[in-house]
């Protein structure tokens, strides 16, 4: 069975790159750039500082702050209306999971036409993107340089998919100086993010030795790392290992999709308009119970992968021990136990699992669930 691997053209690691990061797009011939972010990295100043790397390097630029967390069709809309104003001639996002999600809605209908949700599903584009250079601030979603868009309907209350080679951004950036002193709720919703990709691409039908090599590395320098960078968000080492992590998890789920974590976790997103990272993390442990009816020896390496002794241990007996080290971890990090503690409701279970089964669709979960399945994590998961 053949395979393709998307990965951006060039990505920059390292403490310091911003500044390689802003060479490169000189030596691109790029003239004036949308910089697509949030009001907060506008307050502290992180959007002056790209903006001002670029002026020095002759690079003009307008900023749409407009991102939400949870980023919509209408901010789409609104940021696209901003760079077809301004003539920009290419992207860059600044943030997480949501402005590179914004940007990519941005870019691509763009060079494409029509509106964002023309695009929902797999491959639905003609032509690439506007050029889209991403830079990262948090270390879990890999949106900047996964070819995953998720953006909010609105109206219909639920995040639409897209999974789309010509959003895979030209280039993506990861310095971790940018990480530093990132909240430690946002450290530990994002980080978990991050374990749930590689995961999710681990036990994946889709998975291949390349992505099985980079989820399990990202697995272990999550459950080396993770907790330091929620207790110290000043600690680089640990920044930087967490923005590789996040990384390698985004190679893999990148390229052997997602599973019912994630449809699952889009549902509550767009419901009740929940963080990502911290959906997941709950989801996660609930939905690998399920999975380990079909892949415990893979749930077993995980929790090898997560300091686990596995040695002795049946298939099914280490699948038990991964579950027990990602809530562990998830404890640790502080991350709520339940979703009701989030806000969710049980009589919503029954929605939320009819649109899940429809965003599984693009997924390559190792085991497929009905209605009645899908329900009874949702309720397991309360």
């Amino acid at each position: 069975m053949s395979s393709a691997f998307f990965i951006p053209t060039v990505n920059l690691m390292g403490a310091g790159c911003l500044t390689d990061a802003a060479d490169a797009v000189k030596e691109q011939g790029f003239k004036k750039a949308l910089i697509v972010t949030d009001k907060i990295l506008s307050q502290i100043g992180m959007v002056k500082q790209v903006a001002d790397l670029l002026s020095e390097r002759g690079v003009e630029s307008v900023v749409f702050d407009g991102t939400q967390p949870n980023p919509t069709i209408g901010n789409v809309e609104a940021g696209l209306e901003l760079l077809k104003a301004n003539e920009c001639d290419f992207v860059i996002s600044l943030g997480g999971g949501s402005p590179h999600d914004c940007a990519k809605g941005i870019a691509l209908v763009a060079s494409n036409g029509g509106k964002i949700a023309d695009y929902e599903g797999v491959d639905q584009s003609a032509k690439p993107q506007l050029p889209l250079v991403a830079i990262n601030t948090t270390a879990g979603t890999a949106s900047e340089m996964t070819r995953f868009c998720i953006i909010t309907d609105e109206a219909r209350h639920i995040k639409m998919a897209i999974v789309d080679k010509n959003t895979t951004p030209l280039m993506s950036v990861n310095d971790p100086k940018l990480m530093l002193a990132k909240p430690a709720s946002l450290t530990a919703a994002t980080g978990m993010d991050a374990l749930t990709h590689a995961i999710e691409a681990y036990v994946s039908t889709a998975a291949t030795p390349i992505t099985d090599a980079v989820a399990i590395k990202a697995i272990e320098l999550i459950q080396a790392h993770l907790r330091t960078a929620v207790n110290d968000g000043q600690n680089l080492e640990a920044r930087e290992q967490m923005a590789y992590a996040q990384f390698m998890a985004g190679m893999a789920f990148n390229n052997a999709s997602l599973g019912y974590v994630h449809a699952m976790a889009h549902q509550l997103g767009g419901f009740y308009d929940l963080p990502h990272g911290v959906c997941n993390a709950v989801l996660l442990p609930h939905v690998q119970r399920y999975n380990a009816q079909v892949c415990p020896a893979r749930l077993a390496d995980v929790a090898k992968a997560m300091g686990v002794n596995v040695e002795g241990m049946t298939a099914e007996q280490g699948a038990e021990a991964a579950l027990d080290a990602i809530q562990v971890l998830s404890q640790d990090v502080g991350i709520p136990a339940g979703l009701k503690d989030l806000g969710a409701k049980d009589q919503d279970i029954s929605v939320l699992a009819d649109n899940a089964l429809k965003d599984a669709c693009g997924f390559t979960n190792p085991k497929q669930a009905t209605h009645e399945e899908i329900s009874g994590i949702y309720a397991a998961a309360m």
